[in-house]
């Protein structure tokens, strides 16, 4: 297992915005907490040099504050023009109040 520490939980807001954190392997990552669930999927948006970090959360979607595109959270799959690619997203493990991925075990967005 390669697992790789993304961030506390206190670190995460429920609410209307996801988190950008860039962890220790310097890529950044985009952390989403809808109620008592997390989400992480990759930062960067897969039509331009959006950071879904700093997007806004419009019930399980997350909208791209560079060109307002929608990705599906738990899934990672384009909702909403002009994005038509899924963004990477992988399954959370928490351990006590850390949030943690398997970086050899990303979802599948088929």
């Amino acid at each position: 297992m390669n697992r790789l520490a993304i961030c506390c939980t206190a670190e995460v807001d429920d609410g209307e915005f996801a988190t950008r954190i860039v962890a220790e392997n310097n890529v950044a990552y985009a952390v989403y907490r809808l109620g008592d669930r997390y989400y992480v999927s990759i930062d960067l948006c897969t039509h331009g040099p959006g950071s879904l970090g700093e997007g806004l959360i419009v019930g399980e979607e997350i909208e791209c504050p560079f060109h307002q595109g929608r990705f599906h959270i738990p899934t990672g799959k384009p909702t909403l023009p002009p994005c038509t690619d899924p963004i990477q997203v992988w399954s959370v493990h928490l351990d006590g109040d850390q949030i943690w991925i398997d970086l050899d075990e990303p979802q599948t967005n088929s």
